[in-house]
C-alpha cells in the first residue's frame, strides 16, 4: 500500500489523482450543499447510489449535469432541507445529507435511512 508522508514546515502544492470511487464520491457530493455555488467533480463513478445522490440534489434544488465523468453541482439555488422520503430510503448513504443541510441552513428533514430498521424497546 502506498502512503503519503508530510513532514510539517513547508507549505503544500501540487496535484494527485483520485480515483473515482463510490465511497469517496458520495461524501463529496453531500458536501456540494455547503459550498452554495458550483462544485465540479470528475472522475465519478455512473453507479446507482451516486444517482440516487445527485437527484436527492435535483429535489432540494440544485443545478446538477453529469457529463462524461464529470458532475457539475450548483447549490446556490436550493429551496428546501427536506430530503424526499423515496429517495431516502433507497440507500443508507443518504443520512450524510444531515450535516451539510444542517450547517447551511440550521435545519433538515429526513427519513430512516434505506436498509435500516429500529425496533425500540420500552
Amino acid at each position: 500500500m502506498s502512503k503519503l508522508v508530510v513532514t510539517g514546515g513547508q507549505k503544500l502544492k501540487g496535484e494527485i489523482t483520485v480515483e473515482g470511487a463510490k465511497n469517496a464520491v458520495l461524501p463529496i457530493l453531500a458536501a456540494t450543499v455547503l459550498n452554495g455555488g458550483v462544485s465540479r467533480i470528475k472522475n465519478c463513478p455512473r453507479l446507482s447510489d451516486v444517482q440516487i445522490m445527485l437527484e436527492i440534489l435535483k429535489k432540494i434544488g440544485c443545478k446538477v449535469s453529469f457529463e462524461g465523468d464529470t458532475v457539475t453541482v450548483d447549490s446556490s439555488t436550493i429551496n428546501s432541507t427536506d430530503i424526499p422520503e423515496d429517495l431516502a430510503v433507497e440507500m443508507r448513504s443518504s443520512i450524510i445529507f444531515m450535516g451539510p443541510i444542517l450547517s447551511r441552513f440550521k435545519k433538515v428533514t429526513i427519513s430512516y435511512p434505506g436498509g435500516c430498521f429500529f425496533l425500540l424497546a420500552h
